[in-house]
């Protein structure tokens, strides 16, 4: 069978726009801001050389979405699946319905194990009644043996796990485009105006009613400068915003525009670490990360976003297990968690010393409220501090830490001994129904077409 991942690198890859940020970034914020510049923090994700922060902190950063923020997201990969039997192979393997989905839309949705644990998490997007393309993460375009955190893993690509399950005789070409693309995300209340002026209006209208704006969830392409480009609405960090898919050949001139345009509009290009707060923040109950939240070893029901992946009404890899799940009867929750510091990886506890669960993610941000801080408790002065920060982060409950009625948990984090005995001081913390930021993503466009 032909294989259509990547072998493992030798060594990190480089995004398109590594070498632009390094050299002609820091020097506009130089030039623009007075910052001066400082060597980039960056770390392996996915195997990519990615950047955590840049000149700018990652606080800094994770405030820059509230106004408009710049993310190089040119590590994740877009793999197309065209011909008759595209739809057929790619609703038979994958939760979400796909053969209702209309050209022009977007769809979230999970690839699973047999055994209903998640492998990534991904966009679909329909190009046409026989093309579709997918947006996987970083890392999941690989296929073969290779080093992860010391430990020696075998990887199979998404696209090559999707074509184990074609039939013979299907008519389905795979093709990973990543090549092709640069994928080039806008996030804020200002990202239509920064569109606006770069592109024109009109690549934001609807496509079937071009009266209307482009609704939540799907896309639209267009040409600028005889290259073609895609735009999508899906909003990762439920603020408004557009992710655009850009021609690799011009990639790095589109970036410099999208950029300064930013940073004149008060932004800033965010790297990994505002990314993560980013998402962690987004609306009610955050949104999870594969390979934190998500995994191989466990299931996702009950996780915030179970019901726009998943159509238990329709068959799919990994079916039979999520159905089992859900039949015995589902006491497992994912929660979004606040603290006084960062927890990740410890266990939580109720304040009568009962183990509750396990921090998956966890991050400080600067987009918590005071009041908020306040109701932790803790003693810290930067926690209570009137632009102080807290840690934000998501947690695996073993059963739904809330009664009838959604209120603020108290709790308690502890590092744990081998056996999950709970060691030294707790941090303090409480689990937090409402979220950090509201998500306005799924709003109308034309609350922001006018600023």
């Amino acid at each position: 069978m032909k294989k259509f991942g990547f072998d493992f690198p030798e060594n990190p890859r480089n995004t398109i726009l590594m070498e632009t940020e390094e050299k002609w970034y820091l020097n506009l914020l130089k030039e623009k801001r007075g910052i001066e510049p400082k060597p980039i923090k960056r770390s392996n994700f996915g195997q990519y050389n990615m950047a955590v922060n840049y000149s700018t902190s990652v606080l800094e950063e994770s405030k820059a979405v509230n106004d408009i923020a710049i993310y190089n997201i040119d590590h994740m990969a877009q793999v197309e699946f065209t011909g008759k039997d595209a739809c057929s192979l790619l609703n038979r393997v994958l939760p979400a319905n796909i053969e209702n989905m209309k050209i022009g839309q977007c769809k979230y949705s999970v690839l699973l194990t047999e055994k209903g644990t998640v492998i990534d998490d991904l966009i679909v997007m329909r190009r046409d009644e026989e093309d579709f393309v997918i947006v996987i993460n970083a890392g999941h375009d690989i296929t073969g043996k290779g080093e992860e955190h010391g430990e020696t893993k075998e990887f199979i690509a998404d696209a090559d796990h999707i074509a184990k399950y074609k039939k013979d005789g299907e008519d389905v070409k795979i093709e990973d485009i990543s090549d092709q693309i640069v994928k080039i995300d806008i996030q804020g209340r200002f990202s239509f105006k920064l569109v606006k002026e770069l592109y024109g209006e009109s690549v934001m209208k609807n496509r079937n009613k071009p009266a209307k704006n482009m609704g939540y969830f799907t896309f639209n392409e267009f040409d600028y400068e005889n290259e073609h480009y895609i735009i999508s609405r899906t909003g990762y960090t439920s603020r408004w915003g557009f992710e655009l898919y850009v021609p690799q050949k011009v990639a790095v001139e589109q970036f410099k525009r999208i950029v300064e345009k930013a940073v004149d509009l008060g932004g800033l290009l965010v790297g990994l670490g505002g990314r993560d707060e980013n998402r962690t923040s987004a609306g009610n109950v955050g949104l999870p990360l594969n390979g934190s939240e998500y995994d191989q070893q466990h299931t996702f029901t009950n996780a915030p976003l179970f019901a726009a992946a998943v159509d238990m009404e329709k068959d799919f890899v990994g079916k039979s297990e999520i159905q089992k799940e859900l039949d015995e009867g589902i006491k497992k929750q994912m929660c979004l968690i606040i603290s006084e510091g960062i927890v990740v990886g410890r266990g939580v506890y109720s304040l009568d010393g009962k183990r509750l669960g396990t921090v998956t993610s966890s991050i400080n941000s600067p987009n918590v409220s005071l009041e908020k801080r306040q109701f932790i408790g803790s003693k810290r002065k930067l926690v209570n501090a009137e632009d102080g920060t807290a840690a934000i982060g998501l947690a695996w409950f073993y059963e739904s830490p809330y009664g009838e009625v959604k209120t603020n948990v108290p709790v308690h984090f502890f590092k744990e001994d081998a056996e999950k005995n709970p060691k030294g001081k707790p941090v303090l913390g409480f689990i937090c129904p409402d979220g950090i930021m509201p998500a306005t993503a799924p709003k109308p466009l034309k609350k922001i077409a006018n600023l």
